[in-house]
């Protein structure tokens, strides 16, 4: 088994074993509160989660993102994800496709996705770094036949490559060869952070060179830093043990992160990192996103099959929330009326987004 192979198991051991995610879990979506609608004039039955996402028709906007591939265990989690993802019409990411490119025998552990979803809008995934690194177009187009991925996702960590003992972190030229990637493709390409969220200046530079999304992946779910500081106590380097505790963290919360790219693009958006229920998924959208994601609650769900039963869960409160507001589409849940307090409020108002502009939106 390769240095990656290793690396990608303990990924998934400590995600499930240890508390990775970043302290007091704020994501903002605390401070974010809809107003009750005691006469929505709607019937729970009637509302709409179904959508249009870069090209391709989901039955609700949630989006099982990118975890894992390249082993074994990889293969176990990809089939019970791929399978609620073609069954409830979902679209779903796949891990770094890194592992499958430089070795093409664990090609199959992300293939068995478009084979177990062969109508599922499928989300292909390169790292930054690699492209930073050497990586070109050829590369890029091996990983979307790879799967015959729907969109690119090209990923954002430069705070774990900085923390992880065996990390990559190049970024010197990124931006340019991303616009290279794009204009190459025939597919829609996205960018997604990983867990530090995206401000508004960078969203408008890669909105500029030809990206169709943004998946912003803010602080207040899973904490990279986290993850490497307990690979590095492992292996015994307690300099990085000790650099993934102090940025533990790092990073823009979930809900600015979605408002800083709503309102600086038009790009289409995928609130992730930290939502854990439909009223989360909800408040992300009315900010402005088109879609939330999640990852982490999904883990243990895949492994033990009850993957399915946890997303039809999480669908049915993202209904229950819009008809408790009056929202019986998500278009319409992009207009209800928000309450932004506490730390939130003070963040947008410092970044020039004010909240109170939120409390005035109306239903049409």
């Amino acid at each position: 088994m390769s240095e990656t192979e290793f690396r990608k198991l303990d990924h998934i051991r400590i995600c499930i074993e240890k508390d990775v995610q970043t302290h007091n879990n704020w994501t903002g979506f605390k401070d974010v509160s809809f107003i009750h609608n005691a006469l929505p004039e709607i019937s729970l039955e009637k509302v709409d989660t179904s959508l249009k996402f870069l090209g391709r028709r989901l039955e609700a906007p949630i989006i099982i993102e990118a975890i894992t591939g390249g082993t074994r265990e990889s293969t176990k989690i990809n089939i019970p994800l791929a399978e609620a993802a073609e069954d409830l019409g979902l679209a779903m990411g796949v891990g770094s496709q890194r592992i499958a490119i430089d070795n093409p025998k664990r090609a199959s552990t992300f293939q068995i996705v478009r084979r177990k979803a062969p109508n599922t809008c499928i989300i292909g995934n390169i790292g930054a770094s690699q492209l930073a690194d050497g990586y070109d177009v050829k590369e890029v187009q091996k990983a979307i036949d790879m799967i015959n991925a729907d969109v690119l996702a090209i990923h954002l960590n430069a705070l774990q490559e900085a923390i992880q003992p065996e990390g990559t972190p190049f970024y010197n030229g990124v931006l340019k060869k991303i616009e290279k990637i794009t204009s190459a493709l025939s597919i829609p390409v996205i960018v997604k952070e990983t867990g530090a969220g995206i401000a508004s200046t960078e969203a408008a530079m890669l909105e500029k060179i030809g990206v169709k999304g943004i998946d912003v992946s803010g602080a207040g779910g899973t904490s990279w830093a986290a993850v490497e500081h307990y690979r590095s106590k492992q292996l015994s380097n307690y300099v990085n043990a000790k650099l993934g505790e102090v940025f533990w963290n790092w990073g823009i919360p979930t809900a600015v992160s979605i408002v800083e790219v709503c309102k600086s693009t038009k790009l289409t958006v995928i609130a992730s990192g930290g939502i854990r229920t439909g009223i989360d998924a909800a408040k992300a959208i009315s900010l402005g996103a088109n879609a939330s994601g999640l990852a982490l609650p999904l883990l243990k769900p895949a492994l033990e099959g009850t993957i399915k039963n946890v997303l039809e869960m999480l669908i049915k409160e993202l209904k229950i929330a819009m008809f408790l507001i009056g929202a019986k589409s998500l278009e319409t849940l992009h207009s209800v009326p928000l309450i932004i307090t506490g730390q939130t409020a003070e963040w947008l108002r410092a970044r020039g987004f004010p909240p109170e502009e939120y409390a005035k939106k109306a239903i049409n």
